[in-house]
């Protein structure tokens, strides 16, 4: 059955961009992508696959992580989110790497029967100034020597997470949780409870400073082919590190439903924010803000059609939004349109729609629905 929305995944991409990735490691450091959401929005049943170089996986949720054991994926997979305590035995089984911070859930798995589960292999996050998820400095020794009390568990690694790398060149902030990552560490090593996996680093700081690498990265929008910011590229040039050549693996595309001409003055859309200035011919494209084109894009973004811009016009609806394609005369019924990626000497990045939307490259990509369907395109073996 044909789609009238769809997304194509290069196929070489994704396994590209992970070996420009590791030019930034030091040999034998592990490199953990990071599918959540879907992979990012790309569809994480059509991108594990094509991440056949990936050493280890990162997921937010339980479910995510029996998705992919439900795939028969047996390489790790680290949670990085919360599992519900009435869930941990079920992760534990599933042989899911936890990451905790809750006294509860060490409680929770201090009563689970090992013969039966299996070991825990657990994380500590360290809450180091993002002020999400953690364990504070303070806390770490109390928390660390409860988790050793655990039978059948064992303290496999230890993390935290930047909250200001990707969106300044001023990484001062940055050095200030490291300090206290360092500081934590050597509580676990005056414990003797030092983990084999240390882990701080994502894309911008696997980029930008070998320092916070440790031996694991868990590298998210890097995966992908999207920079995490305009400051990690511009902080890359300006420090005279090596700039990997990341390629986007995702293109969304589209086609025309109706064509229609309309006068001189005539309205188009919702709330009629949209008037002719001249006789119009007027593309309906059946994507909309329910499929994760944002509504934001009205009036001010422009899709690709024949290797030329054309304006997107009007409020976006649910489900439809309207072009004008005056100037491309050539175009018929069911044209397929690029919402997203390249055609012909044009582009549309994932970057200039966040501008337009008012948003990052995250979003947009990780809002896409997951009910469009998603095909592998390009040449070579997955």
């Amino acid at each position: 059955m044909s789609s009238l929305v769809w997304i194509e995944l290069d196929r070489g991409a994704p396994d590209h961009n992970l070996r420009q990735l590791r030019k930034s490691l030091k040999r034998g450091t592990i490199l953990c992508p990071v599918v959540k959401s879907n992979a990012y929005g790309h569809g994480v049943r059509q991108m594990l696959p094509l991440l056949s170089s990936a050493d280890w996986f990162a997921v937010n949720s339980l479910e995510e992580g029996a998705e992919l054991r439900g795939m028969g994926e047996r390489r790790p997979v680290l949670i990085l989110g919360h599992v519900p305590l009435s869930d941990l035995e079920q992760a534990v089984r599933q042989q899911l790497d936890l990451t905790v911070y809750n006294r509860e859930t060490l409680e929770v798995l201090k009563r689970l029967d090992t013969e039966k589960t299996g070991t825990s292999r657990l994380h500590l996050k360290v809450e180091t100034g993002t002020g999400r998820q953690g364990v504070l400095p303070h806390e770490v020794e109390e928390f660390a020597e409860q988790m050793n009390t655990i039978p059948g568990a064992r303290l496999v690694g230890v993390s935290t997470h930047f909250a200001n790398i990707e969106d300044t060149l001023n990484h001062e902030y940055a050095q200030s949780q490291l300090d206290r990552f360092h500081r934590a560490l050597e509580v676990l090593d005056r414990l003797g409870l030092r983990p084999e996996f240390i882990h701080s680093a994502a894309t911008a700081a696997a980029i930008l400073f070998e320092k916070t690498h440790f031996n694991l990265v868990r590298a998210g929008i890097g995966v992908y082919g999207l920079w995490p910011s305009r400051e990690t590229y511009l902080s890359t040039l300006l420090g005279h590190r090596q700039v990997p050549e990341l390629k986007p693996v995702l293109s969304w595309k589209t086609r025309i439903v109706q064509i229609k001409h309309l006068p001189e003055g005539s309205y188009i859309g919702y709330g009629c924010t949209y008037r002719a200035t001249r006789p119009i011919r007027v593309g309906v494209l059946p994507v909309g803000y329910a499929d994760g084109y944002d509504r934001k894009l009205g009036n001010n973004a422009y899709v690709l059609v024949r290797g030329k811009r054309a304006p997107v016009i009007g409020r976006i609806c649910m489900n439809l939004s309207m072009v004008d394609i005056s100037d491309i005369p050539q175009v018929a019924l069911e044209e397929e349109v690029v919402l997203l990626g390249s055609n012909g000497e044009e582009a549309i990045r994932a970057e200039t729609m966040a501008e337009w939307a008012g948003t990052i490259n995250y979003e947009i990509v990780s809002r896409i629905s997951p009910l469009l369907p998603r095909r592998v395109v390009g040449t070579g073996k997955i």
